[in-house]
Formats: C-alpha cells, structure tokens, sequence
C-alpha cells in the first residue's frame, strides 16, 4: 500500500500542500475568516450576489413552497416546477430550445462527453481546459487529443489528422486560472468545416460577457448552429449553485436518457432553483454590476503596469499575477494574508510548472479605495523591477 503520510509530507515539502480556510458569515468582499477579517480577492462572486439580500428572501420563499430537498433523482419524482421555470429561463437566456439542469458544472461535463462519446470516438481539448473536461474526456472512451492553448491552427491540424468516429472540441469560453477567452469564433469555423461538435464551459463567462451577462457565445456573435452544445454554471456570477447544458431538443433529451451524472443523481433542492430565477433576473437587469467590474479591472491593470507587476493578457474578472516558483507564490499569498487580503496561491498541477501565480478576482461590490489598497500591498511585498 502506498505510504500517505510520505506522500503528504512530499508534497508539503514542495509548497503543494493545500489547507482549508473556515469562513464564518456570508460570501462578500470582507470575510471573517478563521476569526480574522480580511479583504478578499479570490472569490467567484464575480457580481455580488452569493449574499445579495433578494435571493436570500427569495430562497427562503422556495424552502416554504417545495421544502428542503428535492427526495428523488429527476427522473423519479425530484423534478419540481421550479427546476422546470428555472430550465426554461437559462434557455430563453442563452437562446437556445432546451435547458438541462446538473448539480455541478464537473458533472455536467462528464455527462455531456460520456453520453454523446465513445470509445471509437475523438475529443481534442485546449491544454489548459477545466480538470472536468479533461476527466470527461477519460470517461468518455474517446480518444483524447490536446491541442495548443487558444491556438486554432493547432486545432484545425489535428481535426483533419483523424479518421472515422464522431469527434467533439471542448473548451473553457474563458480559462478560470489566465482569466483569457478562447478564440471562439475561429475554434467555430473549424468545427464547421471539419463536421465536429463544438462544447463551451462558459462557467467564467455566463453573467459576465455579452449583452445581458449571455457569456462568451453572445460577446462572441456565436449561435446554436456555430456552438451546438453549451454549459454554464450558477455558483459563479450567478450567486447560487448548480449548472447547466443548453442546446437542440435533440441534444437534451439524449442527456436525459443516457447522461449518468444526470439520471443516477438527486435532484438538486428546488428552493435553490428558485432562488437562481430571481438571480438571472437580476443578471440580465442590472448592467451596472458588469459596467463596475470592467472599470474596476482597468483601474487594477493599470495601477499594476505602474509597478511592473507582471499579469497576464486578461480583461476579465480574473487577473493572474505571475509569480514563477510555487514557494513564491505561497510567501506572497501569506505576506498578503497577515496584511488582511486573501489572494490564493495558485500552484503546480492546476497550472504548468514554473507559472505559479496570485489569481486576483474581482466582484462588483468591490470599490475602487479596496483595489488601491490592494496595490499598495503588492507594491509593499513585491520588489520592484
């Protein structure tokens, strides 16, 4: 049997240890974290509502209407009308005939690639999509061919490489450790032409980009017929929890029959679904909250070029700060820690060897005196060029 501890004791001694933090109160900007306050730039709150007092009053409201837990799988007697509602307002949102909902975006994927792959088949994935893309692909069967990162050509070489058996692409709409967008409407073009399927993750996108919050597709003028199969999740800018798959009828019903993670799962609770109907109506009425990111990510951009902080191309809520080594980052998140702002050290497997980073996010309850703040800091642990 492999020893454990060893292996735990290894990974301490290479910075790879991971270690969770207890927060005490609700999500927001300042958290009490482990009895400490602290300003926090890690979340995935990106618009503000995990907490927002609308969707608490409008949760409580579903645990009166439908109770606490749904009882049964979809399939049994778990699917209730505000799942139902909630499905048709994510397709009516996204555009699309039919919405599906899952209980995490991870097993959304692994649904989608297992009931539409097999192991005749081929998936070509951008190198650095989600860890749930690359573990559908696994349990797909399917032949698993990975391309550059954001890189079409790479893409289009591979696709025409192939012979028989359907063949799929996935990739994230934006990457949620480089906070970059795909090249969408290229990786779309290709699809076309080579007759394969095209899957967006816009769980980074969806709330975000494009008109109303639509996500990646819609900032990206991309529809149905251009990305077939789109998946989005709740927990995100969306405050909730949960996701989704939108596309054809023909598409949802083949995941409800055959997607495992969809059939052999309980429903998730229906006070949650209907909560997050009152969150897409906030999403697509509020466009302030996506106007202030924006303005808050430039203000951040250009305050670290002042300092030669090195960030990644990225105008989204996320901004990698490089660092390099994983012990660096590790110091600098601690560093930042002890000052009152919590940043995660993002290492080694989630991101390539030698580019361990700070991955700074962004809410739109941020203000912008919390961003200089952040700045000072950096410039306070971080030496200059």
């Amino acid at each position: 049997m492999q020893d454990l501890a060893t292996a735990l004791a290894q990974r301490q001694a290479d910075q790879l240890y991971r270690r969770r933090r207890t927060v005490d109160g609700p999500q927001g900007v300042e958290l009490t974290l482990d009895g400490q306050t602290v300003l926090s730039f890690c979340s995935n709150d990106y618009l503000g509502l995990a907490s927002d007092p609308r969707l608490v009053a409008t949760l409580k409201d579903g645990a009166e209407r439908f109770g606490v837990g749904s009882g049964a799988a979809h399939l049994i007697s778990g699917h209730s009308r505000a799942h139902h509602e909630l499905e048709e307002a994510l397709a009516d949102f996204t555009g699309r005939p039919r919405a599906l909902l899952f209980s995490t975006g991870y097993m959304a994927n692994l649904g989608i690639l297992q009931a539409l792959l097999g192991r005749h088949d081929h998936v070509f994935e951008d190198r650095y999509n989600h860890a749930s893309l690359l573990d559908a692909a696994k349990l797909s069967g399917a032949k698993l061919h990975r391309y550059g990162h954001a890189d079409a050509d790479s893409l289009a070489d591979q696709l025409a490489g192939t012979g028989q058996g359907e063949r799929l692409v996935a990739t994230d709409g934006v990457f949620s450790m480089d906070g970059d967008a795909a090249p969408l409407v290229e990786l779309a073009r290709h699809c076309r032409q080579q007759d394969a399927w095209l899957l967006v993750d816009d769980a980074h996108g969806i709330g975000v980009l494009g008109e109303q919050g639509r996500g990646s597709l819609d900032a990206a003028g991309l529809g149905i017929k251009d990305v077939p199969i789109l998946m989005g999740t709740l927990g995100k800018a969306l405050g909730t929890a949960g996701a989704f798959v939108a596309g054809s009828e023909e598409l949802i019903e083949t995941l409800i029959q055959q997607a495992r993670t969809y059939v052999y799962t309980t429903a998730t609770p229906p006070a949650l679904a209907w909560a997050t109907l009152e969150s897409l109506r906030i999403v697509r009425a509020e466009e302030w909250r996506r106007e202030k990111l924006r303005a808050l990510v430039a203000r951040f951009r250009a305050g670290a070029d002042e300092l030669g902080l090195q960030l990644l191309d990225s105008r989204t809520p996320i901004q990698p700060l490089l660092v390099g080594d994983a012990a660096t980052a590790v110091r600098l998140s601690e560093e930042l820690l002890a000052r009152g702002i919590l940043v995660t050290a993002i290492r080694p497997p989630t991101v390539p060897a030698g580019t361990a980073r700070l991955r700074i996010t962004f809410s739109a309850l941020h203000e912008e005196r919390q961003v200089d703040r952040l700045l000072e800091v950096l410039e306070e642990i971080i030496p200059g060029p």
